[in-house]
């Protein structure tokens, strides 16, 4: 499992207990998780582009 987690990345899990976070490290697990919500919504919108493109082609069929 620690294999999965990118070497200089959090270790944070959503729902954790986050009172034992440093401020420092407060700030990286934010910058970290707007980083992820980006990288999300960029794989969001690309499904989204290929599903329409696909709903125009088979529309004209």
């Amino acid at each position: 499992m620690e294999e999965d987690v990118p070497k200089g990345r959090s270790h944070y899990a959503i729902g954790q207990d986050i009172s034992a976070l440093s401020v420092e490290e407060l700030k990286e697990t934010v910058a970290l998780l707007k980083e992820e919500i980006a990288r999300l919504e960029r794989e969001l919108q690309a499904k989204d582009t290929t599903r329409a493109t696909a709903d125009a082609l088979f529309r004209r069929n």
